[in-house]
């Protein structure tokens, strides 16, 4: 057992609960496609990440997706808010781990090196953030459990960060950056993301899973 977690926060794959704001221009099941191919983005990047990996579903745990080859603990989201959700997930990983890392799995651009260097980051300083684009986050790790972090916040604005941040120095605690990355959210979004998301949907991308790797 690490004394590393990596926390990784899916939906489950139902038609008009992903990527909703999205739908609302492509349509649900194009968004749907969108957020499978995230989604196996997120697996390709984070199987050979060496800590202990943890995937949270949001509704109820799946069988025989792409996260069931033993290299992942499987589990379901615990609250109602994703605020809540975070602040139960963080605070049973803190019984076992040292230092533990939560991502979602809307962010294309994120690569297994960024991962490998928040990790790394955790051991000179208290908090690693990866700052998305649209003012949230898309990676945050610590070395201890801070309830405050996850109390009291709207998600899906652009005042997240920002506030993780003041309460960061209100606890005098050191903060490394990582590289400003973009969520896909909207349809800017997709449109401004390497993924060829035009495409999706047909046989051939989503057949076997090296299809990949």
């Amino acid at each position: 057992m690490s004394d590393s977690l990596l926390m990784i926060f899916v939906k489950n794959l139902i038609p008009g609960m992903v990527k909703v704001r999205l739908a609302k221009d492509i349509g649900i099941d194009r968004a749907l496609d969108v957020y499978n191919e995230l989604v196996h983005h997120t697996h390709k990047i984070t199987r050979k990440i060496e800590a202990d990996k943890a995937v949270y579903y949001s509704e109820y745990v799946e069988s025989g997706d792409v996260w069931n080859n033993g290299d992942f603990k499987l589990t379901s989201q615990k609250g109602f808010t994703l605020g809540e959700r975070m602040h139960n997930a963080f605070d049973e990983a803190f019984n076992s781990y040292g230092k533990v890392i939560i991502i979602g799995s809307d962010c294309y651009d994120i690569n297994a090196q960024i991962i490998r260097l928040a990790f790394e980051m955790l051991e000179e300083n208290d908090v690693v953030v990866g700052p998305a684009k649209d003012g949230g986050y898309y990676l945050l790790g610590v070395k201890a459990f801070f309830p405050q972090f996850f109390e009291g916040k709207e998600y899906s604005t652009d005042s997240v960060l920002k506030e993780l941040l003041a309460e960061a120095e209100g606890l005098e605690l050191s903060v490394y950056q990582l590289p400003a990355l973009n969520d896909i959210d909207t349809l800017e979004d997709l449109k401004a993301t390497a993924i060829e998301w035009e495409n999706l949907g047909e046989e051939e991308k989503f057949g076997e899973e090296e299809n990949f790797y």
